[in-house]
């Protein structure tokens, strides 16, 4: 069970409760329950079973898959307001979780137990299609990674990286494993694609950091 404060700190998550029956605001506040996630902790992992799903209330989880070499791909990250949809369609079809979910920042949950989120999706019309919702934009986030690393070339993949993370800052604090892990690749790739980007005068490296110099050429180089 969930109080008033946490209650209220989902309905400013998800807005859509907003227009919820009494009975269903009834039964989140009652089915529910809050549960804190520290920075690396694994939520999830391939092959568990899985007995609740969660809706952020803060905090990051990173998604990812790890392959027989030992290489990462992130496949989405879910953040407040989000939830996991590999944990709904484990849920839903009465199967194990089929990748790693890491917490990236601190994080807070409502957690709603697997029985529970089964029969909401029956029930409640507004459940049903947010989590249908969520599941329509993660597929498609999905297919943008599955072609991005089957038809794009890697130089530019990186070039995309650091223009998007360099609209928060400069000063890229990452390291070239962390690099790889997030586009699934290897270290030796990332030093010698970010050694080039160096020389043309695009960015400057420093141990776990990626300082961007010249924001407009880093476009331009994205547009060929």
């Amino acid at each position: 069970m969930i109080n008033d404060d946490v209650f209220s700190r989902l309905l400013m998550a998800i807005p859509f409760l907003q227009m919820a029956s009494p009975q269903f605001i009834q039964a989140v506040q009652q089915n529910t329950f809050l549960a804190r996630m520290s920075v690396g902790q694994d939520v999830l992992i391939e092959g568990q079973d899985v007995d609740d799903i969660a809706i952020l209330l803060s905090g990051v989880v990173r998604v990812y898959k790890i392959g027989q070499t030992g290489r990462e791909i992130t496949l989405y990250r879910f953040g407040v307001g989000e939830s996991c949809i590999l944990t709904a369609n484990a849920l839903i079809a009465h199967q194990a979780f089929s990748a790693i979910a890491t917490v990236e920042k601190d994080a807070e949950a409502v957690m709603i137990p697997a029985d529970v989120f089964r029969d909401w999706l029956h029930r409640y019309d507004l459940w049903r299609g947010f989590i249908f919702g969520l599941l329509s934009q993660r597929l498609a986030d999905m297919m943008a990674v599955i072609d991005e690393v089957a038809f794009q070339r890697m130089d530019l993949r990186v070039a995309r990286l650091l223009f998007e993370r360099s609209q928060k800052q400069s000063i890229i604090v990452m390291t070239h494993q962390e690099m790889a892990a997030e586009l699934g690749s290897s270290r030796e790739v990332m030093s010698r694609i970010l050694e080039n980007f160096a020389r043309q005068g695009l960015i400057q490296i420093r141990r776990g950091v990626i300082e961007i110099l010249d924001l407009s050429l880093l476009k331009a180089y994205l547009l060929g």
